[in-house]
């Protein structure tokens, strides 16, 4: 037995198999994690070697089982502080080295607990690199974990029922994690401006970053229409980012050409960037892996300035990159894109007072390099009023 054998030995003794079946047929055997039982979803990769805590209560990869790309996992346990939401909103957690022991003074409980607390069944002792490099090939694509009773039925079995499985394409998951009742959150050292945020499935750092600027965030479920929205006379509307397929979201297109239309400031990121795109007459489309993790380069094509952004999204608006082009409220045009692969990260228009990106400015947990992003909703409000 190596070293490297030895401390995964150790690493998951006395646990239970598990098994991680692809739907091109791959399997990957490795150790239950957290709760046992069957879980199905979409496997995606991230890339970011810290905030796992952030990543795994993101509404935003709902019905998604995330591979963690850096080896080690768990080494700060969790804490009451970090969490992007209430819950764990991922369907499933595959890691290669679990963290042993919790060893951080914020801690409250040790990842694998809270992961079994709430349900979420996962998988250890997978080489995550390999699994990482099978997905930049082939695509993200279904994936099913199996641990405990379940690990044991035969690899056909397993392959049958993910094949059975929904697609990420067509999923309409807004209403899945949306809130069910309006909630504020109070702008911080006295209100500026007063925010409508429609919750697709928004992080709870989001409104905390618009409060830090006098914003007071009125946030709103996503099946509210405009005219719910309007009444709360809002400056400025904002929309968050969320699971599912943007083609799918027809009510929250239908609120945003409203707000537009009404002339009032519009700021979308992640999914709201996709809502825009769709406002404006753009289709979307499913990319072939995503991009996910908080180190992904985006080039402001105004200065030419490059940010490392924070990302999680799966579908993309096909938008023209070359100059202006023609919308139903004037000109637009693209004022971000992805430098590894050239997806569009940003839309501006040109004669309304609209605008959103495809990452989070939030940056929880980190970067901050668009963090100005706030500051330049402010701005247009500021300028409409």
């Amino acid at each position: 037995m190596s070293a490297s054998d030895d401390h995964v030995g150790k690493n998951h003794r006395g646990k239970r198999n598990a098994v991680l079946m692809l739907e091109d047929g791959r399997a990957m055997r490795g150790f239950a994690y957290g709760a046992e039982g069957t879980t199905f979803g979409e496997a995606v990769f991230s890339t970011g070697m810290t905030g796992y805590q952030e990543t795994l209560t993101d509404p935003s990869y709902h019905r998604q089982v995330v591979v963690m790309t850096a080896p080690h996992i768990g080494n700060t346990g969790v804490n009451l502080e970090d969490g992007e939401s209430s819950r764990i909103w991922v369907s499933g957690f595959v890691v290669r080295d679990p963290a042993r022991r919790t060893s951080n003074w914020r801690a409250s409980s040790s990842l694998e607990d809270e992961l079994r607390e709430q349900g979420i069944v996962g998988v250890s002792g997978i080489d995550t690199r390999a699994l990482t490099r099978h997905l930049r090939e082939r695509g993200a694509m279904r994936v099913g974990i199996f641990s405990g009773a379940a690990a044991e039925a035969p690899d056909s079995t397993l392959l049958e029922v993910v094949l059975a499985s929904p697609l990420m394409q067509g999923a309409d998951l807004t209403s899945d994690v949306t809130t069910a009742e309006p909630y504020v959150i109070p702008a911080l050292g006295g209100r500026r401006y007063t925010v409508a945020a429609v919750d697709l499935g928004i992080k709870s750092m989001t409104p905390h970053r618009m409060a830090q600027r006098g914003m007071e965030v009125q946030v709103v479920p996503a099946n509210f229409d405009w005219d719910q929205i309007s009444q709360l006379a809002p400056d400025g509307v904002f929309f968050s980012n969320g699971p599912g397929d943007p083609a799918t979201a027809e009510h929250a297109v239908d609120v945003m050409q409203a707000a537009i239309t009404a002339g009032v400031p519009v700021f979308g990121i992640c999914f709201g960037n996709q809502i825009l795109g769709r406002a404006l007459g753009l289709p979307t489309y499913k990319l072939r892996y995503g991009h996910r993790g908080i180190n992904q380069p985006v080039q402001d094509l105004s200065t030419g300035k490059v940010e490392v952004t924070a990302h999680n999204h799966g579908f993309a608006v096909d938008a023209p990159r070359e100059g202006p082009f023609r919308t139903p409220f004037g000109n637009a045009r693209v004022s971000h894109v992805c430098l590894n692969d050239d997806v569009v990260e940003g839309l501006e228009c040109l004669d309304v007072p609209a605008f959103s990106v495809q990452y989070h400015p939030e940056a929880a947990a980190g970067p901050h390099d668009a963090d100005y992003l706030f500051d330049r909703f402010a701005d247009l409000m500021a300028q409409a009023r």
